[in-house]
């Protein structure tokens, strides 16, 4: 062909979501992509098969009773929410919008795939910081930027390893920024974290632009999504909350209608739901400690998550394909992380007990036989 694409664009891999078959198997437990053990809530349901009464019509370009609902539920001002079409939809649109070519985009070793794959697609040069333990080094990603450094990215917890850091530490990279540098704070998974400090980047969102013990507070991101907790996945919906000046940006750039009614109803009724978010807390936490310590008997090392999964570590990546290939034999798919660097090991969702039980017993016996 002699028509061609920008040269940063044929360095991107298409990214490969987690398996969902495997040829000549019936029943399928699908445990490869951290979507919510429960599916989407009663309420959720309801209002998608209600809207395709009027499947026919636009939707709110604004998403104003969504971002209303949003900020009632989290407590915070909807005129400074953006609703996308998933949360990948706004970490693209802020690395188009801030990045691109002559940027670097700067992200911990083991981050979330789509920093590194937008951020290419832009033309960023994307400087991946090695981990500590599996843990965001803060020292080595200030270290990491430069002048040409526009872009931070810091999932936390962070997926796929499970990490989480401290708020101090957190505020402590906002800190060693410099102004002119757009922080991301990701959280898809702030729902499950059940630590007492945790702040999912509100407060330093809230804290852009101002100065605090003397020194300026640069911009910070949050983004969110209801693909987890609130099991809507499908519906690809997720939100940001930012800094009028990054919302402007923000609602400049996006498409007019960038999130169908469907999904848009289903947040509402899903931040409605009573009590579904509890439940799904209270399970999670408690069937991932079991799952941990079933696989830790079993002589398997996992990796601390405060996510809706656990990474298992089976010391080589052998050892973790043999395991996989025993879990798809029983029908069981987990997420295999080549891709993330990581081929040693597993990443398991969590899912319902029956689900979570399957899992552990046949990677017990795989590790016995």
């Amino acid at each position: 062909m002699t028509v061609m694409p920008r040269p940063s664009i044929l360095s991107v891999e298409p990214y490969v979501g987690g398996e969902s078959k495997i040829p000549g198997v019936n029943r399928i437990v699908k445990l490869s992509s951290n979507e919510g053990a429960f599916g989407p809530p009663p309420a959720a349901i309801a209002a998608i098969e209600a809207m395709a009464r009027d499947a026919h019509r636009y939707p709110d370009g604004g998403a104003k009773a969504l971002r209303e609902a949003i900020g009632a539920r989290f407590g915070l001002d909807p005129a400074r929410i953006v609703v996308g079409n998933g949360s990948d939809e706004l970490i693209s649109l802020l690395i188009l919008a801030y990045g691109g070519e002559g940027t670097e985009l700067v992200m911990s070793a083991h981050g979330f795939m789509m920093y590194d794959i937008t951020g290419r697609w832009a033309g960023c040069r994307i400087i991946k910081v090695p981990e500590r333990n599996l843990t965001a080094d803060i020292d080595g990603m200030l270290a990491a930027v430069g002048p040409r450094t526009r872009l931070v990215f810091l999932a936390n917890p962070n997926n796929p390893t499970g990490s989480i850091l401290p708020q101090s530490e957190v505020e402590r990279l906002r800190a060693g920024l410099r102004d002119d540098i757009l922080l991301v704070l990701d959280s898809a998974y702030a729902e499950y974290v059940t630590r007492p400090d945790y702040d999912a980047g509100a407060k330093l969102v809230d804290a852009s632009g101002t100065t605090i013990g003397g020194r300026a507070v640069g911009t910070t991101v949050m983004t969110r999504t209801f693909s987890k907790i609130f099991g809507l996945g499908g519906m690809r919906l997720g939100w940001c909350y930012a800094p009028a000046p990054v919302v402007d940006v923000l609602s400049r750039v996006r498409g007019p209608f960038n999130v169908n009614a469907a999904a848009m109803a289903a947040g509402i009724a899903a931040l409605g739901e009573t009590g579904w978010m509890q439940c799904a807390i209270e399970h999670n936490t408690l069937w991932r400690g079991r799952v941990v310590a079933a696989l830790e008997a079993a002589g398997i090392k996992v990796w601390p998550s405060e996510g809706n999964f656990v990474l298992a570590d089976f010391g080589t990546p052998a050892k973790a394909k043999a395991a996989d290939d025993a879990l798809k034999a029983r029908g069981l798919i987990v997420r295999a992380m080549g891709g993330y660097g990581l081929p040693q090991c597993l990443r398991i969702t969590i899912g319902t007990a029956e689900e979570c039980t399957m899992v552990t017993e046949a990677l017990t016996a795989f590790m016995h036989g």
